[in-house]
């Protein structure tokens, strides 16, 4: 079975490249190739960078059920994302290949050049970082479980987010426009609704709004999840099963 392409045309429809699949041919002169997965909310955040800053770009799906033997190649970890240029050079962890695409690449740059200012969203970018494992330990929670307790973890770590808002006085945590701390902690919060933790949020009225100002964006808007498919892979995902990736397609 052939590696299937999906090039920024349209919306990412291509079949994942499972265990078996021949490898990839080089990257095409002029494009940037980024290793995905549909529902990952960390290649989620290289794919708002390449759609933020217009970057010509084609994607090819790796079933994390079934990865391809070739993949482990691209990353020794075997974890999505992974960019590759033309060159053959490759890039991995989510962070690294945002901040990558920010300095490889011109137009708008969504770090900010102020040092200061990008050490205070880097700073904001540890402060959300036991976010991601409360959603994973929601999600994984066995069935006797209400996940109450997880509830309440993540409702307290919200809080110190929802004060960064608040003192900073602007609707965006890098400031009054959208910027690279934004894009790298949303794809968490658009799960947050998918998975009905919108009780997490109830207290924090300055990130309800600042979501809310997130979806007009026109990257964030063109790679939103629908809630269906994402429960649909979940189900299936947490089953174990090799399908899970393919959903919906």
């Amino acid at each position: 079975m052939g590696v299937q392409v999906a090039h920024t045309a349209g919306r990412d429809r291509c079949r994942v490249s499972p265990a078996g699949s021949a490898p990839p041919g080089p990257v095409p002169e002029g494009l940037i190739r980024v290793y995905s997965m549909r529902f990952c909310p960390f290649a989620q955040r290289t794919l708002l960078v390449l759609k933020a800053k217009g970057i010509r770009h084609e994607i090819i799906n790796i079933n994390l059920k079934n990865k391809p033997e070739w993949f482990f190649k691209k990353n020794p970890l075997g974890l999505v994302p992974v960019l590759e240029n033309s060159q053959g050079q490759l890039i991995y962890e989510s962070a690294i290949t945002c901040e990558y695409l920010d300095e490889a690449y011109p137009g708008k740059k969504l770090w900010p050049d102020d040092p200061y200012e990008k050490a205070c969203q880097k700073m904001v970018f540890e402060l959300f970082s036991k976010v991601p494992p409360l959603v994973t330990q929601y999600v994984r929670r066995q069935n006797n479980e209400d996940g109450s307790g997880i509830k309440e973890e993540l409702r307290k770590e919200l809080s110190k987010l929802e004060e960064v808002l608040t003192n900073k006085k602007t609707a965006f945590f890098g400031g009054n426009s959208l910027s690279m701390i934004d894009y790298l902690i949303w794809p968490f919060f658009e799960r947050l609704e998918i998975l009905e933790l919108n009780e997490c949020i109830d207290h924090t009225p300055k990130l309800k709004l600042w979501m809310a100002a997130m979806k007009k964006d026109p990257a964030v808007s063109a790679l939103l999840i629908e809630a269906k498919a994402f429960q649909g892979f979940l189900d299936l995902y947490l089953q174990n099963s090799p399908e899970a990736c393919d959903y919906g397609l």
